[in-house]
């Protein structure tokens, strides 16, 4: 008996055994590529909120408020724009600038930035 007439070469389940594997490997390779941005992610904020320390540290030295309302307005007008121009819900986008900003804000007042504009 020959090799090929005791396995046949379509044999249910094992396509779809073998479909399964291709799907959880690429499954896989996608995460990882996730976990990548989510790192540069959170690379980036470190940077950027480096940059907000030393924003909060002037408006301390020098009695400005915490926040800069206009400046927030122009910023999510620009983001959201960004936002569409990537594919992106600017809804989305603009959550997540507002969540940055009160965080940031937070440490201004906690540097010694006045809270609110006088």
């Amino acid at each position: 008996m020959h090799r090929s007439d005791r396995y046949p070469r379509h044999m249910p389940g094992i396509d779809q055994q073998d479909d399964r594997t291709r799907a959880l490997e690429q499954l896989r390779s996608i995460r990882e590529s996730i976990d990548n941005i989510d790192a540069a992610l959170i690379h980036l904020l470190a940077e950027r909120f480096k940059f907000t320390q030393q924003v909060g540290g002037l408006k301390a030295e020098h009695g400005l408020p915490a926040a800069d309302p206009e400046r927030e307005r122009d910023q999510i007008k620009r983001l959201r724009a960004i936002a569409v121009e990537s594919h992106l819900d600017p809804e989305f986008a603009e959550k997540w600038f507002n969540f940055v900003v009160a965080e940031v804000i937070h440490h201004h007042v906690r540097a010694g930035a006045a809270p609110t504009a006088e």
